[in-house]
């Protein structure tokens, strides 16, 4: 058998172990340490090498200062002090401050009671006569009732306007009183306080405007419009009032103090008036002479020669005409529930210019 030839074996090769000059270069050159172990391979550069690095690279100072920012400190919570007992001075606004006032600043807040109670049965009474005036409403709408039970009795307008005037001086004549004095005022307020809203602590006495605007309308009207006139006053104001009160606030505003459910509430008032004084109290207790609306409605003679028509067409009666004049007795009755002429009061406002409106309108449209 032949003999195979040895295999030389394998090399070993070594590295050279650089010089020290040229380890030195290649290290500032940052080169890869030649020879040595793989621990000695991996070793980072030097730390002021790395430290000048890493400062290039990330082109931030060498060493961030961070603030911390406090939060401001919380609001001391001021001692505990107890309230003062009811009716002491504290500070505030208090009712016998602001009725000491002479400025009638009242009727820029609300028409309505204000709520800082200056009257003291307010107080007592929030609901019944503060916030629903009850008793206020019902002398209201007493006077109504009472003026057509005198109708009823054939009373008439001329021996009645003068007691309204008599009853207005001396009314008249205690508001000034007061006004001039507050001991007297304040007496006239715990005993009436009750009839009277809080704007007229420092302002006049709506009854002197009721009198004022009733006496009006009874002393130079017809007897049918001032009587109607004066139902007006009571009963659609007071309706205008209430409904404005309950649902004003889900309707729109006309003006302040004044709103559409108001509005709307007055002229159906109105319209039910006229309808239940000219259709039913009028042919039950009789016609006077002086009445302006007899059951008919006519165009004026002017029209019906300018359209060719006789004397005796053109003419309405029956429910139809009472129908035209209970809707326009609505409609003025509203109308001068908004209106506001110089700051008036409602209550000389309303039955003025109602008796106005249905006299101009008896004076076209009656023969």
């Amino acid at each position: 058998m032949a003999q195979q030839p040895a295999i030389p074996p394998i090399p070993s090769v070594t590295q050279a172990t650089p010089a020290p000059s040229e380890s030195t270069d290649k290290q500032d050159s940052y080169f890869t340490p030649i020879g040595g172990s793989t621990n000695q391979r991996n070793a980072a550069p030097s730390s002021s090498f790395a430290d000048e690095r890493a400062r290039a690279r990330s082109r931030s100072p060498k060493s961030i200062v961070t603030h911390t920012v406090k939060p401001p400190p919380l609001p001391q919570k001021p001692p505990y002090t107890a309230s003062p007992p009811n009716g002491a001075p504290n500070g505030h606004l208090s009712p016998s401050s602001a009725a000491s006032s002479t400025s009638s600043y009242w009727r820029n807040i609300s028409r309505s009671p204000s709520p800082l109670g200056l009257i003291p049965i307010h107080r007592s009474f929030r609901t019944f006569i503060h916030r629903h005036e009850i008793p206020r409403k019902a002398l209201h709408i007493s006077i109504g009732f009472f003026t057509l039970s005198l109708y009823s009795r054939g009373v008439s307008q001329h021996s009645i306007h003068p007691w309204l005037l008599g009853a207005l001086i001396p009314i008249a004549s205690v508001d000034y009183l007061r006004h001039t004095f507050p001991t007297f005022n304040r007496f006239y307020i715990r005993v009436l306080g009750a009839l009277m809203r809080e704007c007229e602590v420092d302002g006049y006495n709506g009854v002197i405007w009721y009198l004022l605007g009733a006496w009006s309308v009874l002393r130079f009207l017809p007897k049918d419009v001032g009587v109607m006139s004066v139902l007006l006053l009571s009963w659609c104001d007071t309706a205008a009032s209430m409904f404005g009160r309950l649902y004003g606030r889900y309707t729109p505003r006309i003006r302040k103090g004044k709103s559409l459910a108001g509005s709307a509430a007055a002229m159906g008032v109105g319209m039910l008036t006229a309808g239940l004084f000219w259709g039913w109290a009028v042919p039950r207790f009789g016609y006077d002479e002086g009445f302006m609306f007899n059951g008919e409605l006519a165009l004026p003679m002017g029209v019906k020669e300018a359209i060719g028509w006789r004397s005796d067409e053109g003419v309405l009666g029956g429910w139809a005409a009472l129908g035209i004049v209970s809707l326009w007795s609505g409609v003025v009755a509203s109308a001068s529930e908004v209106v506001d002429i110089f700051g008036w009061d409602d209550n000389v406002i309303i039955p003025v210019l109602s008796g106005i409106g249905l006299w101009g309108f008896f004076k076209v449209f009656t023969s």
